[in-house]
């Protein structure tokens, strides 16, 4: 079955990777069904698509289990900012966190994992852009933040992420947190949109997170 939306992402993520001299394999699309609703999402999965995002916990909660009992190999992500009191459900319904952002969440998610013994795939959220609305780590705090999450709480960090601003060129951001994920020995980069996926595949990203170039606009 083809999916027009999740075909022409496809598509161009491949051709991104190509341009840059990278497998298209070796990036990860994260099918972002925020607001969508169980109907708009099953066409995506029907056409082979098995990597979702979501970004609130009670949101996921609704609608995902029943889902995954149709079709239990797909993995589900945490995109949103997660309070330290929905960690236990956070870790008991999602294979990834990619929003690790501050020592108290750290802590949480770590208890949980150890709790449950359930290990997931943890990425720092670093705010590149340093803008006061947004959660995120200061890039400046990032390697000292990674070492308390290793040696403090016990995680094992994958890789960071990072939302640039919406005004700005994404692609120094895109720089600035691979620079970072470098120098940590980290592999995994969480990064891009629908807007600017290209650029940051062509930047290392190993996930880019799209939905309205997939499912459409939000009402």
């Amino acid at each position: 079955m083809v999916h027009e939306g999740l075909k022409k992402v496809l598509d161009g993520v491949a051709a991104a990777a190509r341009a840059a001299g990278r497998a298209p394999e070796a990036v990860t699309l994260i099918a972002v069904s925020k607001t969508f609703e169980p109907p708009e999402i099953m066409p995506v999965i029907e056409a082979g698509q098995r990597v979702f995002g979501e970004n609130r916990v009670q949101e996921a909660k609704a609608k995902w289990p029943a889902l995954r009992m149709r079709w239990p190999d797909i993995e589900l992500h945490l995109i949103g900012p997660l309070q330290s009191n929905k960690a236990a459900e956070a870790v008991e319904l999602f294979d990834a966190i990619h929003t690790v952002d501050r020592p108290k969440i750290a802590e949480a998610i770590g208890k949980e994992m150890r709790k449950q013994a359930k290990v997931l795939k943890l990425f720092v959220q670093v705010n590149t852009g340093r803008e006061p609305q947004k959660a995120g780590i200061d890039p400046g705090e990032a390697d000292r933040f990674l070492k308390d999450c290793r040696d403090t709480h016990g995680l094992e960090i994958s890789g960071l992420m990072c939302i640039p601003p919406a005004e700005e060129d994404p692609r120094p951001h895109f720089a600035l947190l691979a620079e970072i994920a470098s120098r940590n020995g980290l592999a995994q980069l969480s990064m891009g949109m629908s807007g600017d996926y290209a650029q940051a595949v062509a930047s290392g990203a190993t996930h880019v997170r799209v939905g309205s170039a997939l499912f459409g606009s939000r009402g």
